[in-house]
């Protein structure tokens, strides 16, 4: 299989964890507190990966990364900690199908940032699916609904959410950034886990707010593993996938997903699809289409 195909299918893959992940965690963060919420998992992906590449490295850590640590700890505090920390505080406020599209417009930041930072081409038709995402982003943005148990401030919601994948979008960039520069994947998603995860027990202790890992129930930990079972499927197909294509059509892949998260949402928690929302998803998912037809242009990793 060749890199392109192999990065295709391990963003599809991605996509695809991301649009259950999504709709899983409306249903698991309900009675848990966020920051506590993404803490826990984080450190625990983070873990993982520092086994992962240990091993990879045959624990000969004078091998273990080639960047600077002042990537992998940017890359953490951005991409693993306070993005992490406002997209599901606004999930805990708007509906899981608002938070799936306004979180795809992903693509909208990530290659306006490559183009820059990168020098990543960015073509015509990439222009017009860009343009059409932010005008269904914004559709969706206008369409309002009315408050309800699991959907409390939905405008306060989406637009914590918008903030979060902005961050996100920077977060992406420095890691290709980072893989440019010859560091695995497998390093670079542990740094965005492991100093995410320092930074949210750091947010804990702030907020008083540390005291809650104690009081965690057996129906809560159940939650808290099997959403990190599912992040940590996101993390390790995402991040190997920014290795063999260019992260712009990367994160385009990730549009899929808000599609499975809206059926689901409104198939078993009753969720609103007002006109609106249906119309600026459309029109997000147009963009899609056309920015999955473009082809990578390698860049030596």
């Amino acid at each position: 299989m060749g890199r392109e195909s192999l990065g295709t299918a391990l963003a599809l893959i991605a996509a695809i964890v991301s649009g259950f992940a999504i709709f899983a965690n409306k249903i698991f963060i309900v009675d848990l507190d966020p920051t506590l919420f993404t803490a826990v998992r984080a450190m625990i992906i983070g873990l993982c990966f520092f086994l992962i590449s240990s091993v990879q490295c045959r624990f000969d850590y004078g091998k273990f990364r080639k960047v600077p640590w002042k990537y992998l700890i940017v890359i953490g505090i951005v991409g693993g900690g306070i993005a992490f920390l406002l997209f599901f505080s606004g999930l805990n406020l708007t509906t899981g199908g608002r938070a799936a599209f306004l979180h795809k417009t992903l693509p909208l930041f990530v290659t306006v940032l490559a183009f820059i930072f990168l020098k990543e081409r960015v073509g015509k038709k990439q222009l017009v699916a860009l343009l059409l995402m932010f005008a269904g982003a914004v559709i969706i943005f206008s369409a309002t609904i009315s408050p309800a148990e699991l959907w409390q401030a939905p405008l306060i919601g989406d637009s914590l959410i918008i903030i979060a994948t902005l961050l996100w979008g920077i977060e992406n960039v420095l890691a290709k950034k980072a893989m440019l520069l010859k560091e695995t994947n497998f390093v670079v998603t542990f740094g965005r886990m492991f100093f995410g995860a320092l930074f949210l027990f750091g947010a804990l202790l702030l907020l008083g707010k540390a005291h809650l890992l104690f009081t965690l129930q057996i129906h809560q930990l159940v939650n808290l593993l099997a959403s990190t079972a599912i992040l940590f499927g996101f993390v390790l197909t995402y991040y190997w996938s920014l290795k063999h294509i260019n992260v712009s059509k990367a994160s385009a892949m990730l549009l899929i997903a808000p599609v499975i998260t809206l059926i689901l949402g409104i198939s078993f928690l009753g969720e609103p699809a007002p006109l609106l929302q249906i119309l600026g998803s459309a029109i997000i998912l147009a963009g899609a289409a056309l920015i999955l037809k473009v082809r990578s242009e390698f860049q030596a990793v």
